[in-house]
């Protein structure tokens, strides 16, 4: 059986994938879009949505249901390798069905039919997808694999990126290499998994008591692919490729932040699982705390940072012809804060409880609001219209959970602790935005000192505050 890391090695491993995304989209970022423009990054920001919704049908609500499913049964290998056989034979069924009606939409959707060629590559990774497996991986907390597989992949496709890609022309290209590492990691997890598993056939396979719990999840994914990628494909439909590029600019960088804000709940899912179904409530209550506090720390910090240097950021990393795109971005950065508290509520708290079914519904709501703010706002608002739909949509889904959370008399933030996360980020703020008034620095020396001079600031006042993060984390360093 594979060895179980502690919380803290999945954490830094966990952290170290995510500093990654922010590191290769710096490398290649500005570079693609610099030469696809706008227009080529929107096809295939566009068809890679569309690519999504397919996806979501062939893989059900499996990615999230398989890493609870598996991480409380992970000590009994015989049981384990039973359910993994079962999700992977649903899986493959539900692939096959999705993928027919995909390649038929190409022939009759013009839109489809007119990107084609990028149609039919992101219909290879559909196809690959089956073999990832990333929940059992996830739910075994092999996360120290999970990292340096991702990070080979990443350097071989930001290789291939510099080689291939010259033209305006090559955005077929890079659909094909982004594609290429997505289903290069699929398959070796799936030649990696018999150190995992038995690999033999069972008589008695047992998919009924799957269905329920994967539907629920399924429709939890269908509302969050909603709300994550309608807004491309509303814009593409309404507004063209150009408000999609623009858009998926500032996305971009929403979603490298949302990486980093979630980067702990990520690696904490499959051992809160394993607590709920052990009754260690202490231990499960004190990872939330944790947990709670170092969102609210750093998605908090995060979104005032880049909203106030959402035009320098816009400019480094796409280039003066995405100028437009920094209304865009400046409303849709404070959905990582609503995104990290869902993600405890939700993913940390109701999913592990067995209460997905609140999840479903914060999230139909959130869908709902999304699609209704959209049709009213893009028309007038283009892409800056899809951003107040999707930062609208977070907040809706984490009421919800809220409210639910409050019948259940869980405690799970420290007010007093709240009140001086928002004192020292609203000083260090000040001091950001008078540094860029009296400033007349390149963009990428005003993002540099405008950084040292938020996060430094801020890090000195939490540590006079005596916030409860940043002094466990100078606990650890001077017992070190």
């Amino acid at each position: 059986m594979s060895k179980i890391r502690s919380v803290k090695f999945n954490f830094i491993m966990n952290f170290i994938l995510t500093a990654s995304n922010f590191i290769f989209p710096l490398i290649t970022f500005p570079y693609v879009s610099r030469i696809l423009l706008a227009g080529g990054n929107g096809k295939i920001a566009f068809v890679t949505s569309v690519a999504n919704y397919f996806s979501m049908v062939a893989s059900l609500g499996i990615p999230t249901y398989g890493i609870r499913a598996c991480a409380s049964i992970r000590d009994d290998k015989e049981k384990l390798s039973k359910t993994v056989h079962e999700l992977i034979i649903i899986h493959s069924f539900m692939t096959f069905f999705s993928m027919f009606f995909y390649f038929c939409s190409i022939f009759f959707v013009d839109k489809f039919y007119f990107e084609k060629e990028l149609m039919i590559i992101n219909g290879v990774g559909l196809l690959l997808n089956v073999l990832g497996v990333n929940w059992l991986y996830s739910a075994l907390e092999q996360y120290g694999y999970i990292t340096i597989r991702t990070i080979f992949f990443k350097i071989v496709s930001v290789v291939l990126m510099f080689i291939l890609i010259h033209n305006q022309s090559d955005y077929i290209i890079y659909g094909a290499i982004s594609v290429f590492a997505a289903a290069g990691s699929n398959v070796l997890n799936f030649i990696n998994i018999k150190k995992f598993i038995y690999i033999k056939k069972y008589d008695n396979y047992e998919f009924k008591k799957h269905f329920k719990p994967i539907m629920i999840f399924f429709a939890q994914t269908i509302a969050i692919t909603i709300y994550t990628n309608l807004d491309n494909v509303m814009l593409g439909f309404m507004k063209g490729d150009i408000q999609v590029g623009l858009y998926s600019a500032s996305v971009r960088v929403k979603t490298m932040l949302v990486s980093l804000v979630t980067s702990l709940g990520t690696v904490l899912m499959p051992r809160l699982s394993y607590y709920i179904q052990q009754n260690k409530t202490e231990q499960f209550n004190q990872l939330i705390n944790e947990s709670v506090n170092f969102v609210l720390l750093l998605s908090i910090s995060l979104t005032c940072f880049f909203v106030v240097m959402a035009e320098p950021s816009i400019l480094l990393l796409s280039g003066d012809g995405y100028i437009d795109a920094t209304l865009a971005m400046q409303i849709i950065i404070p959905s990582i804060i609503f995104i990290g508290l869902s993600n405890i509520t939700g993913m940390q708290i109701l999913t592990p409880l067995g209460k997905e079914n609140i999840v479903l519904l914060s999230v139909i709501v959130g869908a709902f609001i999304d699609l209704i703010l959209n049709i009213i706002f893009i028309p007038i608002l283009n892409a800056a219209g899809a951003s107040l739909g999707t930062l609208m949509a977070e907040i809706s889904v984490l009421i919800v959970q809220l409210i639910y959370l409050k019948k259940l008399k869980m405690n799970i933030y420290d007010l007093k602790n709240f009140i001086k996360v928002i004192l020292s980020v609203f000083i260090s703020s000040l001091l950001l935005v008078t540094f860029i008034y009296i400033s007349d620095v390149t963009v990428f020396i005003q993002l540099l000192i405008g950084g040292f001079i938020f996060f430094g600031s801020e890090v000195l006042l939490l540590l006079v505050l005596k916030e409860k993060f940043i002094m466990r984390q100078k606990c650890l360093l001077l017992h070190k």
